[in-house]
């Protein structure tokens, strides 16, 4: 029987996990808090699941299968997990973006429509859109319950056979092993999964992954901005994301532009002041009807980010894999992505070039190859 361990139980590390111990493997999963604990970026409330991503059409055609997947672990769980409301992208340039993103999303035959403001108004009250050159619709996007995604991806890792080890992990040497709190630990496969500490691990070959903070706001709105009937929503141009109620937990506003540098391990998760101003300036722009909501929620998410918004999916020894860097925008991904990597530790294919230890190079702004806007 094939082995593998796998370090971190975020998102992507749980998915991994589970998928290689349903393929049969003999996986262990460490982990140094509890699946879903707040340092993690897997630990944000909600993530947005979208196939628009610009000129590129290997994040589409893979965010449209994770609908299905996702589809497939609600059947599992007899939970709702993804909340199909719809997202709009509001596209300020005719010729943006969101235009080429139209094109690839026809070529893919991934629904989609264009809207006219006036349109979009209608099918958004309250939305502000005298800027605006049309509205990207995706019927088949919304939101999902990512924290709770989380851990009960990590549950049926755990039901599957999956051995879950509480413990803080180093690597042990060269080769495919780990030492989990003083335990030297070995498999045939080690994947490093561990997010925003994988730099502090690996600083020779990621350290130029760099680590942001990115403030969340949830703002109590009246009954009638719930999630679903409204959709999602993503302001490319002015770099903020959001969507209305769900759960209880009020409308969510979070700013995309590159925040502040932050250390996972002693940052503290009290958001800042300038960031709340920010998102009341967004909700002033885009929802005028709602300045003056209060705060009822706040977080602090992270960003693990590429020069170039690109994953890393790389082998740096024998048998030792690293996999991070999603870039604001890999949680959506991660239960294809899991068969996607599990092919790859089964040496049935090869990563994607675009994946490796090579130079990256630096996008203006927004990340824009990647638009990470998750």
């Amino acid at each position: 029987m094939k082995s593998a361990i796998v370090v971190g139980a975020g998102i992507w590390g749980a998915s991994l996990a589970l998928r290689l111990a349903d393929e049969g493997w003999r996986v262990t999963l460490v982990e140094q808090y509890a699946p879903g604990h707040v340092r993690q970026a897997s630990a944000g409330e909600t993530r947005l699941l979208r196939c628009a991503h610009g000129s590129d059409d290997w994040y589409p055609r893979l965010a449209w299968q994770a609908r299905d997947a996702w589809r497939g672990l609600e059947q599992r769980t007899g939970e709702e997990l993804f909340v199909e409301s719809g997202l709009m992208w509001f596209a300020r340039d005719p010729d943006g973006w969101e235009t080429r993103s139209a094109h690839v999303l026809e070529r893919l035959d991934i629904p989609y429509e264009l809207l006219d403001p006036a349109e979009a108004a209608r099918r958004f009250p309250g939305l502000r859109g005298d800027d605006l050159a049309f509205v990207l619709w995706e019927p088949n996007a919304g939101v999902l319950r990512a924290r709770r995604a989380t851990q009960v991806t990590a549950r049926l890792a755990a039901a599957s056979g999956v051995r879950q080890v509480r413990a803080r992990a180093v690597p042990y040497g060269r080769g495919a092993g780990v030492v989990a709190d003083g335990e030297v630990l070995t498999a045939d496969r080690v994947v490093w999964a561990c997010g925003a500490w994988l730099p502090r691990l690996f600083p020779h070959e990621v350290g130029h992954i760099e680590v942001t903070r990115q403030d969340t706001y949830h703002f109590g709105v009246p009954r009638d901005w719930t999630t679903p009937p409204l959709p999602a929503f993503c302001d490319y141009d002015l770099s903020a994301y959001g969507h209305g109620d769900l759960d209880g937990m009020g409308m969510k506003i979070t700013g995309d532009a590159e925040g502040e540098p932050y250390d996972p391990e002693s940052g503290g998760r009290r958001v800042l002041r300038h960031t709340e101003e920010q998102a009341r300036a967004y909700l002033a722009r885009r929802f005028p009807s709602l300045v003056g909501a209060p705060v009822v929620f706040s977080q602090v998410c992270q960003y693990s980010l590429t020069r170039d918004a690109e994953w890393i999916i790389a082998e740096i020894d024998d048998g030792v894999w690293l996999l991070g860097g999603d870039s604001g925008h890999g949680f959506k991904h991660a239960p294809v992505l899991a068969g996607y990597v599990a092919e790859i530790l089964d040496g049935t294919r090869e990563p994607e070039a675009r994946f490796g230890l090579h130079e990256r190079q630096a996008t203006r702004g927004l990340r824009t190859s990647g638009g990470t806007l998750s």
